[in-house]
């Protein structure tokens, strides 16, 4: 049996997670659920599982958490530092899905105790990439992809024939509005925004899809996880959000991943890795789908893109600001202070205002992250005024 931790387990993800773990209850244990202050859904999972312990962030929610949790033998806690403990607390395989860089100093702890680590929130990898990715190194944990154009990108590449990949595919579906122009994007809502034609996600996730910036920071996190040079990592739109990322080698041969449009598949992979897990997923029906479309995206009305891929190649503290800026200007968006195309150009100002140099542990990163949203946080203000 499997203990398991997952941090950030009210979310889309977690409660994903959990589907999957609680059709195979004799399989695996629950060490930890950490959430940010939802009490009843943390609660009733805790409930449903038998859960050995239960956290939240905000301390305010804790009294609500204990008297929920009451007459179980679910211990309780709250605060930060008892999130960033039960990521520490010994599990086999832990879930990082905390949303922002709040899931830093957690997935941090997870990876310095080993075992398995499951990467679904971007900001390790594309904030403290370098550190992360050290830190794994000295305490021999294994990192796993759950986002599913890497998870994609995992099952289909040989890291024994690494050299012989000559292209990574990473598909996107282009979002709600790969079809618009500017001029109309410029008019575009947060309910729009939110509105993903295929997947069902957070909010923040949702407006970074549309502006593919979330495809920005994928790149970013390929280029962490897999040996190959950033020049030869292509996106390429995929509305049908079938096939979620392919490996090109050198021979002509292309392997890709195909599955419908759920995050249980590419979790349900990371569970049972290295072996497979049954999924209530029905099996993919190419006659039904009939086509498969594919074509280039737009940086000039997408140029989250463009400012993802310089990030990248300029290294050091320059993701983990993109990234910062970026939530900052959604946060913005999502709250009707700036509009749709102010996101990318909020994110390309701060970073033109900020180049500190390359963050080496991870409160270097912390700080620099901090710096960054303040200001983006003044550019907002400044657009607003």
């Amino acid at each position: 049996m499997r203990t398991v931790t997952i941090l950030g387990a009210t979310g889309s993800v977690g409660t994903s997670t959990l589907d999957l773990i609680e059709r195979e209850p004799d399989k695996f244990r629950v060490r930890a659920l950490t959430a940010n202050c939802d009490v009843a859904k943390l609660a009733a999972a805790a409930r449903r599982t038998g859960a050995e312990l239960a956290v939240v962030a905000d301390e305010a929610c804790l009294p609500d958490l204990r008297a929920a949790l009451a007459g179980t033998a679910t211990h309780v806690a709250g605060g930060r530092a008892a999130i960033i403990d039960a990521a520490r607390s010994g599990a086999d395989w832990t879930m990082g899905a905390i949303v922002g860089c709040a899931g830093l100093e957690p997935v941090m702890a997870a990876v310095g105790q080993g075992g398995t680590v499951v990467l679904a929130n971007k900001e390790p990898l594309v904030s403290a990439g370098e550190v992360i990715l050290a830190a794994a190194a000295a305490s021999g944990a294994t990192l796993l992809p759950a986002d599913s154009e890497h998870n994609a990108i995992f099952q289909c590449f040989a890291p024994d024939q690494a050299r012989a990949v000559r292209r990574i595919i990473l598909t996107c579906s282009g979002g709600p509005f790969r079809d618009w122009s500017l001029a109309d994007m410029a008019g575009v809502t947060p309910e729009q925004a939110v509105a993903h034609p295929n997947w069902s996600m957070g909010a923040k996730i949702s407006v970074d899809s549309a502006t593919m910036m979330n495809k920005g920071l994928e790149l970013i996190e390929a280029a962490r996880l897999f040996p190959v040079h950033p020049d030869r990592i292509e996106i390429v739109i995929h509305p049908q959000s079938v096939i979620h990322s392919a490996v090109d080698y050198v021979d002509g041969s292309m392997l890709a991943q195909l599955g419908p449009s759920d995050m249980r598949v590419p979790i349900a992979h990371c569970l049972a890795w290295p072996h497979r897990m049954a999924t209530p997923m029905a099996p993919l029906d190419l006659i039904a789908l009939g086509r498969l479309d594919f074509a280039a995206p737009d940086p000039v009305r997408f140029p989250a893109l463009r400012l993802a891929r310089e990030a990248l190649a300029a290294g050091g503290a320059r993701p983990a600001i993109l990234n910062a800026a970026n939530e900052i200007a959604v946060a913005a968006f999502l709250a009707r202070r700036i509009g749709f195309l102010e996101i990318a150009a909020i994110v390309e100002h701060t970073l033109e205002r900020y180049d500190p140099p390359a963050p080496e542990t991870l409160d270097a990163v912390i700080a620099v992250d901090a710096e960054a949203r303040i200001l983006a946080g003044e550019r907002v203000e400044d657009r607003v005024a």
